[in-house]
Protein backbone atom coordinates (compact mmCIF):
# COMPACT_ATOMS: atom_id res chain seq x y z
CA UNK A 1 0.00 0.00 0.00
CA UNK A 2 2.72 2.44 0.91
CA UNK A 3 4.11 1.71 -2.69
CA UNK A 4 1.21 2.25 -4.58
CA UNK A 5 0.51 5.64 -2.29
CA UNK A 6 3.75 6.66 -3.34
CA UNK A 7 2.83 6.38 -7.01
CA UNK A 8 0.01 8.54 -6.59
CA UNK A 9 2.26 11.10 -4.86
CA UNK A 10 4.47 10.99 -7.98
CA UNK A 11 1.35 11.01 -10.35
CA UNK A 12 0.06 14.06 -8.12
CA UNK A 13 3.46 16.22 -8.27
CA UNK A 14 3.38 16.05 -12.32
CA UNK A 15 -0.07 16.59 -13.05
CA UNK A 16 0.05 19.53 -10.72
CA UNK A 17 3.27 20.85 -12.82
CA UNK A 18 1.22 20.23 -15.90
CA UNK A 19 -1.36 22.99 -13.74
CA UNK A 20 1.21 25.20 -13.45
CA UNK A 21 2.58 25.32 -16.49
CA UNK A 22 -0.84 26.76 -17.71
CA UNK A 23 -2.03 28.65 -14.92
CA UNK A 24 1.44 30.41 -14.33
CA UNK A 25 2.72 30.01 -17.72
CA UNK A 26 6.43 30.02 -16.53
CA UNK A 27 7.68 28.76 -19.56
CA UNK A 28 6.70 31.80 -21.64
CA UNK A 29 9.37 33.45 -18.94
CA UNK A 30 11.78 31.00 -19.90
CA UNK A 31 11.76 27.09 -20.65
CA UNK A 32 15.04 26.37 -19.12
CA UNK A 33 13.15 27.54 -15.35
CA UNK A 34 10.05 26.07 -15.56
CA UNK A 35 11.89 22.75 -17.07
CA UNK A 36 14.31 23.21 -14.11
CA UNK A 37 11.63 23.23 -11.94
CA UNK A 38 9.25 20.40 -13.49
CA UNK A 39 13.18 17.93 -13.51
CA UNK A 40 13.90 18.95 -9.95
CA UNK A 41 10.75 18.34 -8.80
CA UNK A 42 10.19 15.04 -10.32
CA UNK A 43 13.53 13.46 -9.08
CA UNK A 44 13.39 10.42 -7.69
CA UNK A 45 12.99 10.50 -4.02
CA UNK A 46 10.92 8.83 -1.15
CA UNK A 47 8.47 11.57 -1.20
CA UNK A 48 8.13 10.84 2.75
CA UNK A 49 6.97 14.17 4.27
CA UNK A 50 3.52 14.21 1.53
CA UNK A 51 3.56 10.66 3.12
CA UNK A 52 3.34 10.96 6.24
CA UNK A 53 0.59 13.64 5.36
CA UNK A 54 -2.03 10.94 4.21
CA UNK A 55 -1.23 8.58 6.38
CA UNK A 56 -1.97 10.53 9.22
CA UNK A 57 -4.98 11.90 7.82
CA UNK A 58 -6.09 8.51 6.81
CA UNK A 59 -5.44 7.50 10.39
CA UNK A 60 -8.16 10.26 11.70
CA UNK A 61 -10.37 10.73 8.94
CA UNK A 62 -13.41 8.39 9.14
CA UNK A 63 -12.79 4.74 7.88
CA UNK A 64 -15.39 5.36 5.16
CA UNK A 65 -13.62 8.23 3.54
CA UNK A 66 -11.31 7.46 0.68
CA UNK A 67 -8.36 9.34 -0.32
CA UNK A 68 -9.17 11.79 -2.85
CA UNK A 69 -7.28 12.57 -5.38
CA UNK A 70 -7.44 16.53 -4.13
CA UNK A 71 -5.96 15.41 -0.89
CA UNK A 72 -2.99 13.67 -3.20
CA UNK A 73 -2.83 16.90 -4.84
CA UNK A 74 -2.76 18.83 -1.61
CA UNK A 75 0.00 16.64 -0.34
CA UNK A 76 2.53 17.80 -2.80
CA UNK A 77 2.75 20.79 -1.08
CA UNK A 78 4.98 19.55 1.47
CA UNK A 79 7.48 17.96 -1.25
CA UNK A 80 7.62 21.50 -2.42
CA UNK A 81 8.58 23.28 0.53
CA UNK A 82 11.22 20.69 0.78
CA UNK A 83 12.49 21.39 -2.74
CA UNK A 84 12.13 25.20 -1.71
CA UNK A 85 14.68 24.47 1.18
CA UNK A 86 17.14 22.14 -0.54
CA UNK A 87 17.15 24.94 -3.39
CA UNK A 88 18.06 27.72 -0.93
CA UNK A 89 20.36 25.01 1.28
CA UNK A 90 22.33 23.98 -1.72
CA UNK A 91 23.09 27.48 -2.76
CA UNK A 92 23.96 28.37 0.84
CA UNK A 93 26.54 25.33 0.89
CA UNK A 94 27.91 25.89 -2.75
CA UNK A 95 26.78 21.90 -3.29
CA UNK A 96 27.08 21.11 -6.89
CA UNK A 97 24.70 17.84 -6.72
CA UNK A 98 21.38 17.23 -6.04
CA UNK A 99 20.11 13.63 -5.88
CA UNK A 100 22.93 12.91 -7.78
CA UNK A 101 22.03 15.41 -10.54
CA UNK A 102 23.56 19.19 -10.92
CA UNK A 103 21.78 21.67 -8.35
CA UNK A 104 19.39 24.23 -9.77
CA UNK A 105 21.47 27.12 -9.49
CA UNK A 106 24.12 25.13 -11.07
CA UNK A 107 21.34 24.03 -13.80
CA UNK A 108 20.65 28.12 -14.11
CA UNK A 109 23.59 29.57 -14.35
CA UNK A 110 23.47 28.29 -18.30
CA UNK A 111 20.18 30.66 -18.46
CA UNK A 112 21.89 32.75 -20.95
CA UNK A 113 25.73 34.02 -21.20
CA UNK A 114 27.44 36.20 -18.46
CA UNK A 115 30.51 37.16 -17.40
CA UNK A 116 30.05 35.69 -13.90
CA UNK A 117 27.47 32.03 -14.80
CA UNK A 118 27.82 31.40 -11.09
CA UNK A 119 26.62 34.56 -9.95
CA UNK A 120 23.89 34.32 -12.24
CA UNK A 121 23.11 30.79 -11.29
CA UNK A 122 22.76 31.65 -7.44
CA UNK A 123 20.50 34.54 -8.03
CA UNK A 124 18.35 32.87 -10.76
CA UNK A 125 18.07 29.97 -7.78
CA UNK A 126 16.98 32.18 -5.52
CA UNK A 127 14.10 33.45 -7.68
CA UNK A 128 13.49 29.89 -8.31
CA UNK A 129 13.04 28.62 -4.85
CA UNK A 130 10.99 31.52 -4.11
CA UNK A 131 8.74 30.09 -6.92
CA UNK A 132 8.44 26.60 -5.70
CA UNK A 133 7.62 28.12 -2.21
CA UNK A 134 4.26 29.86 -4.04
CA UNK A 135 4.06 26.60 -5.90
CA UNK A 136 3.54 24.84 -2.29
CA UNK A 137 0.98 27.15 -1.11
CA UNK A 138 -0.74 26.93 -4.44
CA UNK A 139 -1.04 22.83 -3.86
CA UNK A 140 -1.97 23.55 -0.54
CA UNK A 141 -4.63 24.81 -1.31
CA UNK A 142 -5.99 21.92 -3.42
CA UNK A 143 -7.66 20.42 -0.23
CA UNK A 144 -11.64 20.18 0.29
CA UNK A 145 -12.07 20.36 3.94
CA UNK A 146 -14.05 22.57 5.98
CA UNK A 147 -12.58 26.26 5.92
CA UNK A 148 -11.63 26.69 9.80
CA UNK A 149 -9.59 23.13 9.48
CA UNK A 150 -7.95 24.55 6.16
CA UNK A 151 -6.96 28.06 7.64
CA UNK A 152 -5.35 26.41 11.07
CA UNK A 153 -3.54 24.04 8.45
CA UNK A 154 -1.98 26.40 6.91
CA UNK A 155 -0.69 28.45 9.29
CA UNK A 156 0.69 25.79 10.60
CA UNK A 157 2.16 25.23 7.50
CA UNK A 158 3.46 28.67 6.91
CA UNK A 159 4.82 28.82 10.48
CA UNK A 160 6.86 25.68 9.80
CA UNK A 161 8.60 27.54 6.82
CA UNK A 162 9.62 30.30 9.14
CA UNK A 163 10.83 27.85 11.64
CA UNK A 164 12.69 26.10 9.16
CA UNK A 165 14.37 29.15 7.89
CA UNK A 166 15.04 29.65 11.82
CA UNK A 167 17.15 26.45 11.57
CA UNK A 168 19.27 27.65 8.68
CA UNK A 169 20.20 30.66 10.65
CA UNK A 170 21.32 29.20 13.84
CA UNK A 171 22.88 26.62 11.05
CA UNK A 172 24.60 29.31 8.55
CA UNK A 173 25.61 31.47 12.14
CA UNK A 174 27.34 28.24 13.80
CA UNK A 175 28.88 27.52 11.23
CA UNK A 176 31.09 30.53 11.22
CA UNK A 177 31.38 29.82 15.55
CA UNK A 178 34.36 28.68 16.79
CA UNK A 179 33.67 25.08 18.42
CA UNK A 180 34.01 26.53 22.08
CA UNK A 181 30.86 28.74 21.32
CA UNK A 182 28.23 25.78 20.42
CA UNK A 183 26.63 23.29 22.95
CA UNK A 184 24.54 20.67 23.01
CA UNK A 185 21.40 22.97 23.59
CA UNK A 186 22.28 25.11 20.59
CA UNK A 187 22.46 21.60 18.45
CA UNK A 188 19.39 20.05 19.25
CA UNK A 189 17.26 23.45 18.73
CA UNK A 190 18.78 23.91 15.24
CA UNK A 191 18.06 19.84 14.82
CA UNK A 192 13.85 21.05 15.53
CA UNK A 193 14.18 23.50 13.54
CA UNK A 194 15.60 22.48 10.22
CA UNK A 195 14.97 19.21 10.40
CA UNK A 196 12.35 17.48 12.97
CA UNK A 197 9.41 20.17 12.14
CA UNK A 198 9.07 20.41 8.52
CA UNK A 199 10.40 16.51 7.82
CA UNK A 200 8.09 14.92 10.53
CA UNK A 201 5.95 17.09 12.59
CA UNK A 202 4.48 19.65 9.86
CA UNK A 203 3.21 16.92 7.55
CA UNK A 204 1.88 14.75 10.33
CA UNK A 205 0.47 17.56 12.32
CA UNK A 206 -1.46 19.24 8.89
CA UNK A 207 -2.52 15.64 8.35
CA UNK A 208 -4.56 15.55 11.33
CA UNK A 209 -5.99 18.54 11.45
CA UNK A 210 -7.41 18.23 8.25
CA UNK A 211 -8.89 15.29 9.60
CA UNK A 212 -10.76 16.73 12.50
CA UNK A 213 -8.40 15.43 15.14
CA UNK A 214 -8.97 16.67 18.51
CA UNK A 215 -6.14 19.31 20.03
CA UNK A 216 -5.14 17.00 22.53
CA UNK A 217 -4.19 14.10 19.28
CA UNK A 218 -2.26 16.84 17.54
CA UNK A 219 -0.59 17.86 20.21
CA UNK A 220 0.91 14.58 21.27
CA UNK A 221 1.67 14.21 16.84
CA UNK A 222 3.37 17.14 17.05
CA UNK A 223 5.88 15.99 20.09
CA UNK A 224 6.10 12.35 18.44
CA UNK A 225 7.11 14.13 15.11
CA UNK A 226 9.87 16.45 17.14
CA UNK A 227 11.15 13.42 18.65
CA UNK A 228 11.49 11.36 15.56
CA UNK A 229 13.04 14.10 13.67
CA UNK A 230 15.98 14.89 16.31
CA UNK A 231 16.64 11.27 16.03
CA UNK A 232 16.89 11.40 12.37
CA UNK A 233 18.90 14.13 12.48
CA UNK A 234 21.27 12.47 14.97
CA UNK A 235 21.33 9.25 12.85
CA UNK A 236 22.05 11.47 9.86
CA UNK A 237 25.37 13.15 11.14
CA UNK A 238 26.37 9.86 12.42
CA UNK A 239 26.07 8.05 8.97
CA UNK A 240 27.81 11.44 7.65
CA UNK A 241 31.06 10.03 9.65
CA UNK A 242 30.76 6.17 10.10
CA UNK A 243 29.08 5.51 6.66
CA UNK A 244 30.92 4.08 3.27
CA UNK A 245 30.15 6.40 0.11
CA UNK A 246 28.77 3.87 -1.24
CA UNK A 247 25.57 3.49 1.44
CA UNK A 248 25.13 7.45 1.78
CA UNK A 249 25.76 8.71 -1.80
CA UNK A 250 27.52 11.46 -1.49
CA UNK A 251 31.63 11.91 -0.22
CA UNK A 252 32.49 10.95 3.24
CA UNK A 253 34.65 13.60 3.72
CA UNK A 254 31.74 16.44 3.20
CA UNK A 255 30.08 16.72 7.07
CA UNK A 256 33.86 17.04 8.33
CA UNK A 257 35.23 19.28 5.81
CA UNK A 258 32.15 21.19 6.44
CA UNK A 259 33.61 21.24 10.54
CA UNK A 260 29.61 20.53 11.23
CA UNK A 261 28.80 21.11 15.31
CA UNK A 262 26.85 18.04 15.46
CA UNK A 263 26.03 16.31 18.60
CA UNK A 264 29.24 14.28 18.53
CA UNK A 265 31.65 16.81 17.77
CA UNK A 266 30.03 18.82 20.56
CA UNK A 267 29.65 15.67 23.07
CA UNK A 268 33.56 14.57 22.28
CA UNK A 269 34.88 18.49 22.92
CA UNK A 270 33.00 18.05 26.12
CA UNK A 271 34.97 15.31 27.71
CA UNK A 272 38.21 15.72 26.21
CA UNK A 273 41.10 16.23 28.07
CA UNK A 274 44.42 17.75 27.30
CA UNK A 275 45.97 16.13 24.20
CA UNK A 276 43.45 13.97 22.86
CA UNK A 277 41.34 17.61 22.66
CA UNK A 278 44.63 19.33 21.36
CA UNK A 279 44.60 16.49 18.93
CA UNK A 280 40.71 16.85 18.26
CA UNK A 281 40.65 20.26 17.61
CA UNK A 282 43.60 20.41 15.53
CA UNK A 283 41.63 17.62 13.06
CA UNK A 284 38.55 19.80 12.84
CA UNK A 285 39.85 23.08 12.48
CA UNK A 286 42.05 22.49 9.45
CA UNK A 287 40.84 23.98 6.18
CA UNK A 288 41.88 20.66 4.31
CA UNK A 289 40.89 16.96 5.74
CA UNK A 290 41.74 13.86 4.44
CA UNK A 291 40.43 10.40 4.77
CA UNK A 292 43.00 9.53 7.50
CA UNK A 293 41.82 12.70 9.14
CA UNK A 294 38.58 11.26 8.86
CA UNK A 295 39.83 7.85 10.13
CA UNK A 296 41.40 9.50 13.43
CA UNK A 297 37.98 11.49 13.81
CA UNK A 298 36.29 8.11 13.72
CA UNK A 299 38.76 6.64 16.17
CA UNK A 300 38.05 9.59 18.66
CA UNK A 301 34.43 9.45 18.76
CA UNK A 302 34.72 5.73 19.48
CA UNK A 303 37.19 6.24 21.97
CA UNK A 304 35.57 9.50 23.53
CA UNK A 305 32.14 7.40 23.76
CA UNK A 306 30.55 10.16 21.89
CA UNK A 307 29.16 7.31 19.52
CA UNK A 308 27.77 5.45 21.92
CA UNK A 309 26.17 8.80 23.19
CA UNK A 310 24.73 9.97 20.20
CA UNK A 311 23.09 6.10 19.33
CA UNK A 312 21.98 6.43 22.60
CA UNK A 313 20.48 9.77 22.15
CA UNK A 314 18.38 8.05 19.01
CA UNK A 315 17.48 5.38 20.98
CA UNK A 316 16.22 7.33 24.28
CA UNK A 317 13.64 9.22 21.52
CA UNK A 318 12.69 6.31 19.58
CA UNK A 319 11.52 4.74 22.38
CA UNK A 320 9.93 7.71 24.06
CA UNK A 321 7.71 8.03 20.23
CA UNK A 322 7.17 4.32 20.08
CA UNK A 323 5.27 5.27 23.83
CA UNK A 324 3.52 8.62 22.49
CA UNK A 325 2.43 6.69 18.98
CA UNK A 326 1.38 3.12 20.70
CA UNK A 327 -1.21 6.06 22.64
CA UNK A 328 -2.82 7.73 19.84
CA UNK A 329 -6.42 7.03 18.84
CA UNK A 330 -5.84 6.41 15.31
CA UNK A 331 -7.41 4.14 12.86
CA UNK A 332 -4.53 0.92 13.45
CA UNK A 333 -4.21 0.09 10.04
CA UNK A 334 -2.51 3.41 9.01
CA UNK A 335 -0.34 3.55 12.75
CA UNK A 336 1.05 0.86 12.02
CA UNK A 337 1.92 1.53 8.16
CA UNK A 338 3.13 5.06 9.87
CA UNK A 339 4.84 3.39 12.24
CA UNK A 340 6.30 0.61 9.56
CA UNK A 341 7.35 3.61 7.74
CA UNK A 342 9.50 5.28 10.20
CA UNK A 343 11.26 2.38 11.67
CA UNK A 344 12.95 1.90 8.52
CA UNK A 345 14.29 5.34 8.69
CA UNK A 346 16.80 3.98 11.41
CA UNK A 347 18.37 0.98 9.67
CA UNK A 348 21.76 3.32 9.59
CA UNK A 349 21.96 3.65 13.31
CA UNK A 350 21.11 -0.22 13.69
CA UNK A 351 24.01 -1.19 11.24
CA UNK A 352 26.67 1.49 12.76
CA UNK A 353 26.18 0.08 16.35
CA UNK A 354 26.44 -3.34 15.62
CA UNK A 355 29.23 -2.84 13.44
CA UNK A 356 31.07 -1.10 16.13
CA UNK A 357 29.81 -3.05 19.05
CA UNK A 358 28.34 -0.21 20.94
CA UNK A 359 24.77 -1.10 20.81
CA UNK A 360 23.31 -1.13 24.24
Amino acid sequence: MIEQIRKNIDRSLASFLDTVKKDYKLHLVSPLLFESIREFTLREGKRLRPLLLILTYKGYAPESKKISRRLYNASTCMEFLHNFMLIHDDIIDRSDLRRGKPTMHKILNHTTKSEDPDKLGIDLGIIAGDIVYALAIDAFLSIDEPSERKERALKYFIQTAAFTAMGEFIDTVSGVKSIEEVDEKEVFLNYTLKTARYTFDCPMVTGAILAGAKQSEIKKISRFGILIGQAFQVQDDIIGIFETEDNIGKSILSDLAEGKKTLLVTHAFSVLKGKAKAQFLKIFTKKTKSLEDLEKVKKIFVESNSLNYALEAINSRLKESQKIMDGLKMNDRYRNLLNASLLKLFNHSKRIAESYQTAR
